[in-house]
């Protein structure tokens, strides 16, 4: 079976029971089912998005727009689609929307052990700007807040 096509679409409520049950699979303090109900379709500055394979959601991210600033709040991958670039295009297309509406720069926090991510970010221009200590109530662990400049060219 060869790799088939990624759709990248806007959450909607019909996908928020695929996305908490890979929220739950994969985070030690998963969002709440109302977090994710609130972000589908939500109009409030809300860029959530899904990624879709067959028409099964694989991946999702949330993120917000509030002024000139993107913030990532959320992203996951199914554990089998890991590594095939599927969280890749869950940040690019929320940091070409945000271009497209004028946002200037992303922020996002990520936990310190999270070297995968860490590295994903990087690539898009995020660097580590401050260290939140205790920042994951699960385990104390810290996290990593980092921050990228957006400009048109970027994106």
């Amino acid at each position: 079976m060869g790799e088939r096509e990624i759709e990248i679409r806007a959450m909607s409520s019909r996908d928020v029971d695929s996305v908490l049950a890979i929220e739950e699979s994969i985070f030690p303090t998963p969002w709440p089912r109302e977090c994710f109900e609130r972000e589908a379709g939500s109009e409030q500055g809300g860029l959530s998005r899904v990624a879709l394979s067959d028409g099964r959601v694989i991946g999702y991210v949330v993120s917000w727009i509030v002024a000139d600033e993107l913030h990532i709040g959320n992203l996951a991958v199914t554990k089998v689609r890991r590594g095939a670039g599927i969280g890749t295009e869950l940040v690019r297309a929320s940091l070409e929307e945000a271009v497209r509406q004028g946002v200037r720069f992303a922020t996002l926090e990520v936990r310190a052990s999270n070297d995968g991510a860490i590295r994903l970010y990087e690539r898009f221009g995020f660097r580590q700007v401050a260290m939140m200590k205790r920042y994951y109530p699960d385990n104390g662990e810290d996290a990593v807040v980092m921050m990228a400049g957006l400009t048109t060219e970027e994106a």
